[in-house]
This record gives structure tokens, C-alpha cells and sequence, in this order.
């Protein structure tokens, strides 16, 4: 496998693993995520993290368009 194919499977696996975690901050309350410093958890808060889940689906998204750049046709130049 090629350096290319596999930055392009990682920005999807990547990309598809940071729009999960944003999912689980829109929907489960901060005292039931897995790990009790799980990301910003704070004791004491019972509201979900909606900015925590808006920065990491922003963040799986630039990961989906680094992996479609990356996925397209290399352009030779010669000189």
C-alpha cells in the first residue's frame, strides 16, 4: 500500500472516530461517558457538552476532506 492510500484510510478513520465522539457529547450525559476524564468531562456538570460535540464533528469533518484531497490525482510537472 502506497503512502497516499494510507493517509486517505486514516483521514476516514479518523474522521469517522472523531464524528462518533461528537455524537456520544450530543447524547450522553457527561456522568455516564466512559472514562471519568473523558475529554473535558467536569464533575458536578449534568449537561451534555454541545460545544465539545460541535468542535470534534468539525474536526471529523476536516478529517473527511483532508482524505478527499488526498484521494485525488497527482499533477506531474516537468521542468
Amino acid at each position: 500500500m502506497n503512502r497516499q492510500r494510507a493517509l486517505v484510510l486514516l483521514g476516514i478513520a479518523a474522521g469517522i472516530a472523531f464524528i462518533a465522539i461528537a455524537v456520544m457529547y450530543w447524547t450522553v450525559p457527561p456522568k455516564s461517558l466512559p472514562l471519568p476524564s473523558f475529554l473535558g468531562h467536569q464533575d458536578g456538570v449534568s449537561a451534555v457538552h454541545v460545544k465539545h460535540g460541535v468542535a470534534s464533528f468539525c474536526v471529523g469533518l476536516a478529517c473527511f476532506v483532508f482524505a478527499w484531497f488526498q484521494s485525488g490525482p497527482r499533477h506531474r510537472t516537468t521542468s
